[in-house]
C-alpha cells in the first residue's frame, strides 16, 4: 500500500523546550508520507547543551542524500554553517551534542518510495557531553554562579579536525587544596581517562594552554560535598584548521572547510612569524563573510581582523567582512596575527589568503648609480649569486654583514622611463629562493629618480611566481636600520656629484666669456 500525502492533522515538527523528550518521523513507525518537511527545533536551558540519539532509522538511501533526508543542526535550522550532517539509508546518524542550548532536525521526503523513517531523543545535558566541532566554549555548571556540590562533568572532544586540539581557560576558581584532592579540572590526552593524563588543576590560578597530541581530548571536573567556587570558562579548538603558525617565507591559508561553508561559533588563528627584519605582506585572494550589521553598519557578527605582531593586544591593521576585496596589508614588525571570528549563524563560503615575507633592504641611488643592501642573516641560506639586479652576471657581494649590489645605471638590465611626467630609472632585483624543481623567485622593481637621488623599491612577484595583484610600493627611500655604506661608495657617490656640479660650473663660465666676447665684438 502507499503512504498517504501528510494530512493536516498530522502532527510534524514543532518546538520542543522540556528538559527531555522524543519525537519521531510522521506515522512512525509505519511508512512516512511522500512531499513531507517537518522541522523539530529544540531549545534548552541556557549555558547546557542538548544530546540527541536515534534509536531507529530507515530511510530511503542515496549517495548524496539528495531525495529523503534528514538534517542535525547545532543551532537554528537552515545555516550551513551549523550543519551537523545529513543522513539517509539505514545508517543511524550518531549521538549528537551541541555547542549551545538549541539544536535543530529537519526531515524531508520526496514523492517516491517511503520507508518507516526515525525515533529520536533527547536530553537536556547539564554539563559534559561529546562535543564535535571545530572550537567550541566550555564552562562549568551553573557558571559564573558557584557550581553545585557532588558534581561530575565529562567533555569528550573530537571527531571534527585531523589535527590536535588546543584549550584554553579564560577564567578559573575553584576550591584548592593539595593534590587537587577535592574539587578539580584533569585534561586527558585521548577520548577516556586510560588516555596520558596532562593535568589536574584546581585553586584560583588559570591552568596553562593545553595541547594534545591525538585529535581527542577529555576533560574531567568534579566537585567534592561542600565548599566551591565560580569554576570556570574554556574555549577549544582544532588546530591545523583553525589554528596555525607560519614561520617559512611564503604561504597560503584558508579559513576551515574553504571553499565551503565555514562552521558557526569559531575563533581561529594564524600567526605569521617571520625571521627579524622581515615584514608580512598579506594579499586577500578571496572573501565572503556574514556581511555588515545593518544597525550599527559595523562587522559585528562573523569578522577577519588583522593584528600588527603575535598578539591582538597588537596594533590592529584591519577588521573586514562580508564580500570585500580588502587591498593587501603589511606589517610594521616581522609578525602578523589573523583572527577569524564567527557566531552562532550565518556562515559563507571563508576566505583565501597569500602571504610573502618582505625582504629588509636598503635602496639608494645617485645620479648615476644604483646601491642595493640587504642583511645576510635575512638571506642566511642563500649564496649570493641567488640575489642579483636585471641578470645573474650582476649577482650581489657579501661585505661584511651585508649583501650588496652597486652598479651603473647603464648596465644591469636598467633602462629609462617616463613615469608621472618624470624621467627614471628601473630594474628588478631578483631574490631565488628555489629549491630542487620548485622554482620560486621573489621579483623587486628598484626605481631612481636621479634628478632627486631618490629610490624605492616594490615587490612585483612572490609567492609561487605568480604577479600579486595591487602590488604596491614597500620600501619608499626608507632606511634600513644596519650598517653604514662602506667609505669608498659614499665617496663614490660623492665623486659623481662633485664631477656633475664641477661640469655645470664650467659650462656656466663658457657661457659667460661667450656672452663677454660678443659685448666686447
Amino acid at each position: 500500500s502507499h503512504p498517504p500525502l501528510c494530512p493536516p492533522g498530522i502532527k510534524c515538527g514543532g518546538v520542543l523546550s522540556a528538559p527531555s523528550g522524543n519525537f519521531s518521523s510522521p506515522n512512525f513507525p509505519g511508512l512516512y508520507p511522500y512531499e513531507t518537511e517537518c522541522m523539530w527545533l529544540i531549545v534548552v536551558a541556557e549555558g547546557s547543551s542538548v544530546l540527541l540519539s536515534f534509536s531507529h532509522f530507515e530511510l530511503e538511501y542515496h549517495d548524496a542524500c539528495a531525495y529523503d533526508y534528514l538534517q542535525v543542526y547545532n543551532g537554528a535550522a537552515r545555516d550551513r554553517g551549523n550543519l551537523l550532517g545529513t543522513f539517509c539509508g539505514h545508517s543511524p546518524p550518531p549521538p549528537f551534542s551541541s555547542a549551545w542550548h538549541v539544536m535543530a532536525v529537519v526531515f524531508r521526503s520526496d514523492r517516491h518510495v517511503a520507508k518507516h523513517g526515525f525515533a529520536a531523543a533527547y536530553r537536556k545535558d547539564a554539563c559534559g557531553g561529546q562535543l564535535t566541532g571545530l572550537s567550541g566554549e566550555i564552562t562549568s555548571p551553573r557558571y559564573p554562579e558557584s557550581y553545585p556540590n557532588d558534581a561530575e562533568c565529562r567533555w569528550s572532544i573530537g571527531g571534527a579536525g585531523s589535527g590536535p586540539l588546543t584549550l584554553v581557560f579564560a577564567d578559573f576558581q575553584m576550591e584548592g587544596g593539595q593534590g587537587c584532592g577535592f574539587d578539580y579540572v584533569a585534561l586527558f590526552d585521548g577520548p577516556t581517562v586510560t588516555a596520558p593524563r596532562l593535568g589536574r588543576y584546581c585553586g584560583s590560578a588559570r591552568p596553562p594552554r593545553t595541547i594534545s597530541s591525538t585529535p581527542h581530548l577529555l576533560i574531567i571536573f568534579k566537585s567534592d560535598f561542600n565548599i566551591g567556587g565560580r569554576g570556570f570558562k574554556a574555549h577549544f579548538y582544532s588546530a591545523g584548521e583553525c589554528q596555525e603558525v607560519f614561520t617559512a617565507i611564503k604561504g597560503n591559508f584558508s579559513s576551515p572547510q574553504y571553499p565551503n561553508f565555514y562552521p558557526n561559533n569559531l575563533k581561529c588563528q594564524w600567526s605569521i612569524h617571520l625571521p627579524p627584519g622581515y615584514r608580512v605582506k598579506v594579499f586577500f585572494l578571496d572573501m565572503e563573510l556574514e556581511g555588515r550589521s545593518s544597525l550599527t553598519g559595523g562587522c559585528d557578527y562573523d569578522h577577519l581582523s588583522a593584528f600588527d605582531g603575535g598578539t591582538e593586544n597588537g596594533a590592529l591593521l584591519g577588521r573586514w567582512c562580508g564580500r570585500e576585496s580588502p587591498a593587501p596589508v603589511t606589517s610594521h614588525s616581522n609578525q602578523l596575527l589573523l583572527v577569524l571570528h564567527t557566531d552562532r549563524n550565518t556562515a559563507k563560503r571563508g576566505f583565501s589568503i597569500a602571504y610573502v615575507g618582505v625582504v629588509p633592504m636598503n635602496v639608494s641611488c645617485t645620479r648615476t648609480d644604483f646601491h642595493i643592501q640587504i642583511p645576510v642573516q635575512s638571506l642566511a641560506q642563500l649564496e649570493r649569486n641567488r640575489i642579483y639586479l636585471g641578470t645573474p652576471s650582476c649577482a650581489a657581494r657579501v661585505v661584511g654583514r651585508n649583501f650588496k649590489i652597486h652598479t651603473r645605471f647603464d648596465t644591469c638590465g636598467t633602462e629609462s622611463q617616463r613615469r608621472n611626467n618624470t624621467s627614471v630609472i628601473v630594474s628588478t632585483l631578483y631574490i631565488d629562493f628555489s629549491v630542487g624543481d620548485q622554482e620560486d623567485i621573489h621579483q623587486y622593481e628598484v626605481q631612481c629618480e636621479p634628478k632627486r637621488k631618490e629610490a624605492s623599491v616594490t615587490l612585483i612577484a612572490g609567492p609561487d611566481s605568480y604577479r600579486l595583484r595591487q602590488a604596491e610600493n614597500l620600501v619608499d627611500a626608507q632606511q634600513w636600520e644596519g650598517e653604514v655604506m662602506d667609505a669608498h661608495e659614499i665617496k663614490s657617490q660623492d665623486t659623481s656629484d662633485i664631477i656633475f656640479i664641477s661640469i655645470c660650473i664650467l659650462a656656466g663660465l663658457l657661457m659667460v666669456i661667450a656672452v663677454v666676447g660678443l659685448v666686447l665684438l
